[in-house]
């Protein structure tokens, strides 16, 4: 893999207020707002759909549906009531079933954006699941994060072949093993890696680091450089990845949606460690900085 150059577009406030998101009309509904579908967790972790679901919510989409193991749905649905939350067969352990697909495909068609991995650990039945559902749902707007990706890396051309418009939202780790590269190589040279992903997958990819690549599959290429370190802990990918979700269902293209989710994650963080510290806030924190900045950079 050669190294390529290039400097990319830093992403500030000014950028986002240059490029403004969908916005809301003030006779709108819910509906209009648009509406999203988690597909995630575990019977061990289903908060990582709980996260993402919340975050999507409060990037500013208007429905919420999360399918999640049957186990864990009667509880996910109480904490999360603002949520429709469907059951689905689970493995012995606890895994949503690949062939879940079957009656996800209705669910992902009528849904704005789609979110599929938080929370899902056992590669065999998500790439089960992501077989049965990527070829079935056209052009649909689908981030694939965490567990999802990682699936991704024995078939890649699933998605490189399908029409769905994709958002990879892969940490070096995750990039190194969907690329079937080592880690030295990502952490290296991130932008190349996440420039070769973009191409050869047909997606936009969120690299995300110490500095957060975004790259869509025509080469254009923006950089995060503000986040620090108190974001990296437990279910802060979660967040991100729903925003992101939330962000495309409103109406946001892929690459927009990527942009935008990034500076609002990074700016939840940072906002946050002005007033509790650089470490020590947990993931659920970020969420209620969300809603003020998304409306501070639409109306100004």
């Amino acid at each position: 893999m050669r190294a390529k150059t290039s400097s990319g577009t830093i992403v500030t406030r000014t950028l986002l207020r240059s490029w403004k998101i969908p916005s809301v009309d003030g006779d709108g509904s819910k509906e209009d707002r648009g509406r999203v579908m988690v597909i995630g967790g575990e019977r061990e972790i289903p908060g990582a759909a709980l996260l993402a679901g919340l975050a999507a919510l409060r990037a500013g989409a208007g429905k919420l549906q999360i399918a999640t193991c049957a186990s864990a749905s009667v509880q996910l649905g109480i904490a999360v009531p603002e949520a429709r939350v469907i059951g689905l067969d689970e493995t012995d352990a606890g895994a949503i079933r690949g062939s879940n697909a079957r009656i996800l495909v209705d669910l992902v068609k009528r849904s704005h954006a789609t979110l599929i991995g938080p929370g899902m650990t056992t590669d065999s039945e998500t790439s089960s699941l992501l077989a049965g559902l990527l070829p079935q749902v056209d052009s649909a707007t689908i981030v694939l994060d965490a567990g999802a990706l990682s699936s991704l890396a024995d078939n890649s051309a699933l998605l490189a072949t399908s029409s769905v418009k994709g958002i990879l939202t892969p940490h070096a780790g995750e990039m190194a093993t969907l690329m079937g590269i080592d880690i030295s190589l990502v952490e290296k040279d991130p932008f190349s890696v996440a420039t070769d992903a973009a191409h050869t997958l047909g997606a936009v990819v969120v690299l995300k680091g110490p500095e957060t690549h975004i790259v869509s599959p025509d080469g254009d290429h923006y950089r995060y450089q503000s986040g620090d370190v108190g974001l990296a802990t437990s279910g802060s990918g979660d967040i991100l990845a729903g925003a992101i979700t939330g962000l495309a269902a409103r109406g946001a293209a892929p690459l927009q949606a990527a942009v935008w989710g990034v500076y609002l994650h990074g700016a939840s963080g940072n906002s946050l460690a002005k007033r509790s510290g650089r470490v020590g806030y947990l993931a659920r924190e970020l969420l209620a900085e969300i809603p003020p900045l998304v409306n501070r950079l639409s109306d100004s």
